[in-house]
């Protein structure tokens, strides 16, 4: 069985998934990090790779930029492919002074002024939390290999930080005391989908751009230099079922 957006057969596709916004990073995970690994989707470049890493077996698939994006592609594999773990890595923009560029960010609530919960499951929410279990797992395991991390809550907006005529404006909506540590596009719908589909879901941020400082990530730094997030998503897979 597969769907419009993907061409995967059920079975293709681990119950744990890495996701990427970037198909071209996801080919970089599956090409110098699993084992064993195979194409499972190619459907619009959306590229899709099984494999395993220490023995376990996991997927490593693109989700696109934007809610929507991360929308389908996070509900298909929940609802039609039985996934129960989904570790988003993507890039983010620091909200905060203390952050350096590459530094990693655990998200631990998302604020978004996008409508995407009300479309989908006619709640006006726009405040979600990912899954309590599996940041714990990202925690402890940050932790253990020895990686620096950021924990605190985000934003996630319709529209990419830096083409915001007045990002200002957009900050002084947030609800007060929410305090964010930094700014993304997709971790709103993975939040809200897992937790209608009553799944697990977490997402880990790079930072590439920030309002306090003027330095921006290279594309190469994007696609390649995120080591440390990819690291530290692989290793969480091995505590997962």
């Amino acid at each position: 069985m597969s769907t419009p957006h993907n061409e995967a057969n059920i079975g293709d596709i681990a119950k744990t998934v890495i996701m990427p916004g970037d198909p071209l990073r996801a080919k970089y995970i599956a090409e110098n990090y699993l084992e064993n690994y195979k194409l499972v989707n190619s459907i619009r470049n959306m590229y899709a790779y099984t494999g395993t890493y220490k023995n376990k077996e996991i997927t490593v698939m693109a989700h696109g930029m934007g809610n929507p994006s991360m929308g389908i592609y996070c509900y298909e594999l929940y609802k039609i492919y039985g996934v129960e773990n989904i570790i988003r890595i993507g890039s983010c923009g620091a909200y905060s002074k203390d952050l350096k560029l590459l530094d990693i960010i655990l998200s631990e609530s998302v604020f978004s002024e996008s409508n995407f919960a009300l479309t989908l499951d006619n709640d006006v929410s726009h405040i979600v939390k990912p899954s309590f279990e599996l940041n714990k797992i990202v925690e402890q395991t940050a932790n253990e290999i020895g990686i620096k991390m950021y924990k605190g809550n985000t934003v996630c907006t319709d529209c990419f930080d830096l083409y915001m005529t007045d990002a200002d404006k957009v900050i002084s909506r947030i609800p007060e005391g929410f305090n964010p540590l930094a700014v993304e596009m997709e971790a709103y719908a993975l939040f809200w989908t897992a937790k209608i589909l009553n799944k697990k879901a977490a997402c880990i941020m790079s930072v590439v751009d920030s309002k306090f400082i003027t330095e921006i990530a290279t594309p190469e730094q994007r696609q390649n230099g995120l080591t440390d997030m990819i690291k530290l998503s692989l290793e969480c897979t091995t505590k997962l079922d």
